[in-house]
């Protein structure tokens, strides 16, 4: 690390506002999370009077989805360029304007766009905000704290956004689903110079092709498995976007060789715990959302709750989530390894959803679902954190930006594909809908089991 980006880092550490500082890191987490979740119950809304067609109306999910997962590796370089608080700050404001569009819009193109802004600038502040994390707590016994409460903010985030969507749908309007992270967005953007020093910029240069490529085949690669489902594995328009996705995927680790400053050094993927910690993200994310999304049609389509209802059905196992990250996580920390957690954390993860896949098609919430959901809740907040600070952690401090742009895009790229794959998997099931969720949560149970696999042989054994 230069001397002057150590510099920057101490003068973090010594900020006088450092839990400010972890607030708006969590609000961070928080809102681009609630902001893939609190559309849901709108879609029917935005349809009728924005003019989407059935085709084109998941495309205000996935538009977010593409740009978020596609740039992250951008945001991350950038971060490290630029400066995090710098980045962050650009990112709010763009995912401010993006919010703005996106409520405002009358036709349907304009409602995308706005979409993949807000994606956008969800990408610029997701790994800004994991680099401040870093400078602020790295190196001092505040860490797995910070991660923890870092890493529940996510599952608030994600149950918020069901209740937000359906309260704010319901009596203000749907576009209120995305003015709300306006005044949101506006508080942290007032608070950020209070919370953060300004930081030094970093020498040197975005490798622009580099990142041309990069973004582009995961954006591409994310659309063809988004797009699959819908319009067939074999279809021309699926493989076109997957060979395009992969061949510039391609270039992109064949400019990384040769860049002199690359946007993602790869001999990074070679330092102890780094790939595989990143590994262990994906196939968390693999896992947990698409039973997260099946869960939540199963107990609206199967037990007959409303959207409202099964939000406050998937509380308990956000509570548990936030005990566990925030209490039990760092206290285990300090006596189980890295790999132990991670490893017992796939197991309860995978033993929770494969208890899930039998639960009948009338079943009672009490019996079928809460016991098996708090499983695997349980397994997710013991896996989630040690993996996220194990990847932050093993890369050299003047790479943070960029390992943190690595570790979200993971997570988000697993999301994604986790989620295409399992509802490939469930429509192909059978014509029963009962059928069709428990062949995607024994799926999310496999993915699970494999997440075990990884760690057990890929991670050192260490602690904290």
């Amino acid at each position: 690390m230069s001397t002057t980006q150590s510099a920057g880092a101490d003068t973090l550490r010594h900020a006088p506002h450092r839990g400010l500082g972890l607030v708006l890191i969590a609000a961070a987490q928080f809102v681009v999370i609630m902001d893939t979740s609190i559309i849901g119950v709108a879609l029917s809304d935005i349809a009728r009077d924005v003019g989407f067609t059935s085709e084109s109306l998941s495309w205000v999910f996935n538009a977010y989805v593409v740009a978020f997962g596609g740039l992250l590796l951008l945001g991350g370089r950038l971060s490290d360029l630029l400066g995090a608080r710098r980045v962050f700050t650009i990112g709010w404001a763009v995912l401010l304007l993006g919010s703005l569009a996106a409520g405002a819009a009358g036709d349907a193109w304009v409602e995308i766009a706005a979409r993949a802004v807000q994606g956008a600038g969800a990408a610029l502040i997701a790994p800004a905000a994991l680099s401040l994390l870093m400078a602020l707590f790295g190196g001092t016994p505040q860490l797995p704290r910070a991660f923890a409460v870092y890493g529940a903010a996510a599952p608030i985030g994600g149950t918020a956004g069901v209740f937000l969507g359906g309260v704010l749908t319901e009596y203000i309007g749907w576009p209120w689903v995305f003015y709300i992270t306006v005044p949101i967005a506006v508080v942290i953007l007032a608070l950020t110079p209070m919370a953060f020093p300004a930081g030094a910029r970093s020498s040197g240069r975005v490798d622009l092709t580099g990142a041309f490529t990069g973004t582009a085949g995961l954006a591409l690669t994310v659309y063809g498995i988004v797009r699959a489902p819908e319009a067939g594995w074999v279809s021309v328009e699926a493989i076109g976007a997957l060979a395009a996705g992969l061949l510039l995927l391609g270039l992109f680790v064949a400019r990384q060789t040769r860049a002199a400053q690359p946007l993602l050094r790869l001999g990074m993927l070679r330092l102890p715990n780094l790939a595989g910690a990143n590994i262990a993200q994906l196939l968390l994310g693999a896992a947990w959302i698409p039973m997260w999304f099946f869960l939540n049609l199963y107990l609206q389509k199967s037990l007959g709750a409303s959207a409202f209802a099964a939000g406050a059905a998937l509380v308990p196992m956000t509570v548990l989530i936030v005990i566990g990250m925030t209490l039990v996580s760092p206290r285990l920390a300090s006596t189980l390894t890295t790999r132990t957690m991670v490893v017992s954390g796939f197991a309860l993860l995978g033993a929770g959803v494969a208890w899930l896949a039998f639960a009948p098609e009338d079943g009672v919430y009490v019996l079928h679902v809460l016991p098996a959901s708090l499983v695997a809740a349980s397994g997710m907040a013991l896996a989630f954190v040690p993996s996220l600070s194990t990847a932050i952690a093993s890369a050299p401090p003047d790479e943070a930006g960029v390992a943190s742009g690595l570790v979200n895009t993971s997570y988000q790229i697993g999301s994604a594909v986790g989620l295409a794959v399992l509802t490939a998997v469930s429509a192909g099931a059978s014509t029963s809908a009962a059928d069709g969720y428990s062949a995607a949560f024994l799926g999310a149970a496999a993915i699970a089991a494999a997440g075990l696999l990884t760690a057990l042989f890929t991670l050192r054994a260490r602690r904290g």
